[in-house]
């Protein structure tokens, strides 16, 4: 036997169990990570830290893989201190680029139990339980957005991978339709319309399905419209297989007039898809629901728990309207599987670009299960107004221009005259003095910045600290 030079206990020299055998070494490393995990999510003090360049890190950390290991106490010290020092905090209240996250409580301490539970929440077979929790939370958000009782999906990784799987089952769809009609038709170059501020997902999305963009430009208030829809309807005909309507832009925060383009349906066939990622969340409060008239008649949706409804990364709730539809378009045959694939039983692996799958949907279930719907609108409702709070002060200051009027809880603006340059030096400052994270952004080619309100513990004060600092 040797000493363990990591916790003190004596081990054999060569144990292939050592890594897996519940023993006093395992049982001290469970202590850290847990004890840690909890100083971190119960914080009040969490600083906001700040990227470090590579040699920096190099320096700090130095080598941490070799062949004996350095210890669980020591890797965990080397995380603390100078790894995730190294990476933004993105609940913090004042990190206010992007869209930030802000998951509950709740949320987070069962993130640690989904880990611990090694579920595989790929099939029914295999985690029929985590699936039904689930199902449950996404049956909950398709009753919220308007879709029929039947309507269900699965969580993947975010809405990139959300839209595309989407996409996807619109495009077999369409097939599956032309080869009824006419079998030996031949399929068009297909193309998907969206409007020109469309997530870049789209974009990206249409590249890996070799598919075309048909980018229609929206009104001058942001939002895509029927009438503009119709036009490129006309003009692009049944090689048209989708149209996205966004639910709520990274950048701006605008809903698309999505009842003017669901009602196009009566007269073209195609599939409607809702791009929600971050904003169909806000369908939760009544402050916001009445924009998003239309989206009861989509045909697939998609909305980010880790962005707005308060989950940790990395989860995307993907509802079709007919889940068949993309169980069709996903399902992955193989002899190995067919114990999965020949059985009715409901396996999330069969509605999405994916196979292997964790189930990511469970710790925004145990949130949803412990605190309750209400207390997610309160929530979501708490950053809309604080949206129009931020807004009205904003007009009300000389020498700042309020973009455009938010309509969900993203605030652009400018401060009056500013370059490019000077957003950048101001935004390094926020950042290294440790008072927020604000990015500087741009519209048809002027500099701007933007917060994003998600976190219901930001409030007005710390914006309009935020705003004293522009000077």
């Amino acid at each position: 036997m040797n000493s363990d030079r990591r916790t003190g206990t004596a081990t054999a020299a060569s144990d292939p169990t050592r890594m897996h055998a519940n023993t006093a070494e395992a049982e001290a490393i469970v202590d850290l990570v847990l004890d840690y995990s909890r100083r971190r999510m119960l914080s009040e003090e969490t600083p906001l830290d700040k990227p470090v360049s590579p040699a920096e890190l190099n320096r700090l950390a130095g080598r941490t893989i070799d062949e004996e290991g350095i210890g669980a106490r020591r890797a965990l010290a080397i995380f603390e201190h100078v790894l995730a020092p190294a990476c933004i905090t993105t609940d913090h209240p004042q990190y206010l680029s992007f869209i930030p996250i802000a998951p509950t409580n709740a949320a987070s301490a069962f993130d640690l139990v989904v880990s611990a539970s090694a579920i595989y929440g790929g099939s029914w077979l295999e985690g029929s339980g985590a699936v039904h929790a689930e199902n449950e939370v996404l049956r909950w958000l398709a009753k919220e957005f308007g879709l029929p009782a039947g309507a269900g999906g699965v969580f993947v990784q975010g809405g990139t991978l959300g839209n595309l799987s989407a996409l996807v089952a619109a495009r077999e769809s369409a097939r599956a339709r032309l080869a009824a009609a006419d079998p030996a038709a031949s399929a068009p170059r297909w193309k998907i319309v969206c409007s020109l501020e469309a997530h870049s997902s789209i974009a990206s999305m249409a590249r890996v399905m070799d598919v075309e963009i048909v980018a229609v430009t929206p009104g001058d208030d942001g939002q895509l419209r029927g009438d503009a829809v119709r036009a490129a309807l006309d003009e692009h005909g049944a090689s048209v297989f989708a149209v996205v309507a966004t639910g709520g832009s990274t950048n701006f925060g605008i809903v698309d007039d999505v009842a003017s383009i669901a009602a196009l349906k009566d007269e073209y066939d195609f599939w409607l898809h809702v791009d929600g990622a971050y904003g169909l969340a806000a369908m939760l409060s009544p402050l916001a629901r009445p924009r998003f008239a239309g989206v009861e008649r989509a045909d697939s949706v998609i909305v980010d728990p880790h962005k707005w409804l308060f989950a940790p990364f990395d989860a995307c709730a993907l509802i079709y309207r007919d889940p068949e539809a993309g169980r069709r378009a996903h399902t992955q045959h193989a002899e190995y599987l067919d114990t999965l694939t020949e059985t009715p039983e409901w396996s999330p692996s069969d509605y999405a670009v994916h196979l292997t799958r964790r189930p990511r949907g469970l710790p925004m279930w145990f949130s949803l299960a412990t605190y309750g719907g209400a207390a997610y609108r309160e929530a979501i409702s708490s950053s809309l107004q604080l949206a129009q709070d931020i807004a009205d002060e904003i007009r009300r200051r000389d020498g700042f221009t309020l973009v455009r009027e938010p309509q969900l809880s993203v605030v652009v603006f400018e401060r009056d005259g500013w370059t490019r340059e000077q957003y950048a030096a101001w935004s390094a400052k926020l950042l290294d003095d440790q008072h927020a994270f604000v990015t500087p952004s741009s519209h048809r080619g002027r500099p701007n910045t933007r917060f994003a309100i998600v976190n219901p513990l930001t409030t007005f004060d710390q914006l309009v600290g935020i705003l004293d600092t522009m000077q």
